[in-house]
């Protein structure tokens, strides 16, 4: 299955920005003294004929987190890059992305999705919590923050969680009996399945059939329609809305993607409302376990559920096989550091029994395992913030408001100046006190208030099915010395397929 989210570095290059020129005056004491903030004229960065050849002919676009590796080398901690009148700010050190994000007011910004929200306003669609903004999604956001933050809250999901990774465990057993060597075959594309059946059942307390031999059609049609709705976001944002009617193809496909995905999720929503009714009519007590429920219970419009559960179930589920393909990925490849887990796992799960997240919270190597995968291979290898309300300092630099900052974490996280080794795998890192990190330095759920609303599900997720499947299996690579390398396509995927050998415990 190929990863769905594909675009967001590629639109971020979209977002508009109206950088301004900005002069300190002299004090009045002093007749000439230094200035100590700088404008974005004597910021350095790459000319914009330098950086489009790297984006178009020496697959830049691909590469993005390479380049800011090579960009931070030539140019510092901080640079500007430009394509013809839009321009972004890049930070790539963890002191200057901290006073970003402690600059980013009440209510934050990412980056403007203009033509989802033009999709939104065009069906008479509610925003939901990617494309709210202000007031209204700071409203969304403490609504979800309720049932998706807090640990008792979250660990109230294990049980549903765990229905699924049970049936991620038969797929895996299926997958690998059609290989005689007992190889499975693009892992991401299957934990991809597992992701959207996991944040289905937390959403719905329902299935949608990812995992079964035969995906129900209607499912993989859904799939289908997220691959092709983010391939169109980059056309239909790089296109004037002019352009539509002469070139209405893409935003047509568009349309048609978000229109299925949003039916999709309001077939599951009334479905499952429905059922309320009933049994509230038959004078039966209800008590609902699923985010489409809590949302109902909050007063929100049916409007703004339908428009908030269809963005979830796009949240999370990449992090969610980014994140066990690359843990498998070097676990395989670091016996010793996979059996030192097996080990911990079989001796707080007693008699093969299922792990529950009380057991989790016993296993500092899994914890360990997953802060270094993302360390290595962070999901979104950078962030964006447009503060739109002031200027704000970072550096010697004043930015302007309304500017795109990219927060280049990928550059941070493989730093050898707050990592020893920055391009290995040593989970052991993150076990040892007196190895302090700069708290920056790998933010992978990001920060503040636009951090990762689903994070602690999605952690306990991927710790629930890392646990059970070396529970099971002793994973192995499937062909050794094949190395593995990350690309950029909005999120940072393997470049090639990640296929690895499941062998019976």
């Amino acid at each position: 299955m190929p990863q769905t989210i594909k675009l967001a570095s590629k639109v971020s290059l979209l977002a508009r920005c109206f950088p301004e020129m900005w002069a300190e005056p002299a004090l009045k004491s002093q007749p000439k003294v230094l200035q100590t903030r700088k404008t974005l004229a004597e910021m350095p960065g790459p000319s914009t004929l330098s950086f489009l050849t790297d984006l178009f002919c020496k697959k830049g676009l691909s590469r993005l987190h390479e380049l800011q590796i090579e960009s931070k080398a030539k140019y510092g901690p901080i640079w500007k890059a430009s394509f013809g009148p839009i321009l972004t700010v890049n930070v790539a050190d963890p002191s200057l992305i901290e006073q970003v994000l402690r600059q980013e007011g009440k209510h934050p910004i990412r980056s403007d999705l203009s033509s989802w929200k033009d999709y939104r306003v065009s069906r008479g669609h509610s925003y939901g919590l990617l494309t709210a903004e202000g007031e209204e999604w700071q409203k969304i956001r403490s609504i979800l923050g309720k049932h998706m933050l807090k640990p008792k809250e979250v660990e109230s999901y294990t049980g549903t969680l765990n229905d699924v990774v049970s049936d991620l465990i038969g797929r895996l057993e299926h997958q690998r009996n059609l290989h005689e060597q007992r190889v499975v075959k693009d892992v991401a594309g299957e934990f991809y399945k597992f992701g959207l059946e996991g944040i289905s059942s937390v959403l719905f307390e329902s299935r949608i059939g990812c995992l079964e031999p035969k995906v129900p059609k209607e499912t993989e049609t859904f799939i289908s329609s997220i691959n092709t709705m983010f391939v169109m976001t980059l056309l239909t944002m790089a296109m004037p809305k002019i352009l539509h009617r002469i070139f209405p193809k893409p935003w047509q496909k568009f349309c048609e993607s978000w229109d299925y995905m949003f039916a999709f999720a309001k077939g599951h929503i009334d479905k499952r409302m429905a059922e309320i009714s009933e049994r509230i009519s038959r004078g039966e007590k209800v008590e609902g376990k699923y985010l489409t429920y809590y949302l109902a219970q909050e007063k929100l419009s049916m409007k703004s559920i339908y428009g908030n559960v269809t963005e979830l179930l796009l949240a999370g589920v990449d992090t969610i096989s980014s994140t066990l393909s690359w843990s498998l990925y070097e676990l395989s490849r670091h016996p010793q550091v996979q059996a030192a887990l097996y080990k911990e796992i079989t001796a707080t799960v007693k008699d093969n029994s299922i792990p529950t997240a009380a057991d989790v919270a016993k296993m500092p190597l899994l914890k360990a395992v997953m802060k270094e995968t993302l360390r290595l291979y962070p999901v979104i290898p950078s962030n964006a913030r447009v503060i739109s309300d002031r200027d704000i300092q970072v550096g010697d630099y004043l930015i302007p408001k309304k500017t795109l900052i990219s927060l280049c974490q990928y550059a941070t996280s493989r730093d050898e100046k707050y990592f020893s080794n920055p391009n290995s795998f040593q989970p052991e890192r993150w076990l040892h006190k007196e190895d302090s990190h700069h708290p920056y330095a790998s933010i992978p759920f990001g920060f503040g208030k636009r951090s990762c609303v689903g994070r602690r599900i999605a952690e306990l997720e991927v710790y629930l099915a890392l646990a059970r499947i070396l529970m099971h299996f002793e994973v192995k690579p499937a062909q050794e010395g094949h190395a593995v390398k990350p690309m950029t396509r909005t999120l940072l995927v393997p470049e090639t397929e990640i296929s690895l050998q499941f062998l019976n415990r």
